[in-house]
Order: structure tokens, then C-alpha cells, then sequence
């Protein structure tokens, strides 16, 4: 079984801390960057970054949908990190300064793959799928924070 990883980014025009405090706004700016491959949204715990407990389906492919339940920490400034109860699935959010009133905001998604030839596969082309589906949400908190 080999270590699967999607990593997708964006410059957005706004400062670090708006654009972090959005990620980190489970109980209400999170919800609505979601694309349509995101269903069954519910906070459980918390709601604003560290300590909060997320739970929400993700709908990859037609055939491939995975029912997350997300522990949220924030190990360092600029950094929230999502770790699946279901799974080996760990996303980290990254957001740092990019200039004058920018952020780059990098998402990076690891989990452990399947072996064998239907992991050759996952390991091909589930990083490009889940880079599809981070950049929507990259679009939508980009027009969530820019002014």
C-alpha cells in the first residue's frame, strides 16, 4: 500500500488572516465553499477551528464516496489540519502571506492507498480528481474573501 497525495493552491486577494479565519469558520463560511461533491454537512463538535468535529460525506466519483468524520487542529499559526476517525485521510490547510493584502492558501489531502493494480490506479489519477474538487473550493473562499 503506498501513501496517496493531491496538493492544489491559490493566491488569493486577501490578507492571511481573513482568508484562515474563513477555513476555520466551520459553523458558517465553510459550508457554503463546499462543491457539490460534498453532501450530509454537519458540525458535531465546536465549530471554529481547533477542537472542532465535522462530519460530511465526499462523493469523488460516481462509485467512490467517503462518509468523513474530521477531527480539526491548528498545530501551528496558519495551519488547520483535518484528520479522518474513518479513514487514513489527513488534509492540511495552509495559509500564509503572499504579498501586499494576498494569502497562498495550500491544500494537501495524504491518505494510504489500495495495492496492487487498483492502487496503481488510485494513486494515478484520485491526486488529479481531488485537485478538481479542492480548486472549486479555492474558487468559491476566494470569492467568499475578496473584496
Amino acid at each position: 500500500m503506498a501513501q496517496v497525495e493531491a496538493t492544489t493552491e491559490r493566491i488569493v486577494a486577501a490578507d492571511a488572516e481573513t482568508v484562515f479565519d474563513a477555513l476555520a469558520d466551520y459553523s458558517g463560511t465553510r459550508e457554503k465553499l463546499l462543491p457539490e461533491h460534498f453532501s450530509e454537512y454537519e458540525v458535531r463538535e465546536g465549530g471554529d477551528g481547533e477542537g472542532t468535529l465535522v462530519h460530511w460525506k465526499l462523493q469523488a466519483t460516481s462509485k467512490r464516496v467517503r462518509d468523513c468524520l474530521l477531527e480539526v487542529s491548528e498545530p501551528t499559526d496558519g495551519e488547520l489540519v483535518e484528520k479522518d476517525r474513518n479513514s487514513s485521510m489527513v488534509t492540511t490547510w495552509r495559509v500564509t502571506p503572499a504579498g501586499e493584502g494576498k494569502s497562498r492558501v495550500v491544500v494537501t489531502t495524504t491518505w494510504t492507498g489500495a495495492g496492487g493494480i487498483g492502487g496503481f490506479f488510485e494513486k494515478t489519477f484520485a491526486p488529479k480528481g481531488l485537485g478538481r474538487i479542492y480548486d472549486a473550493m479555492l474558487v468559491k473562499l476566494a470569492s467568499e474573501v475578496e473584496k
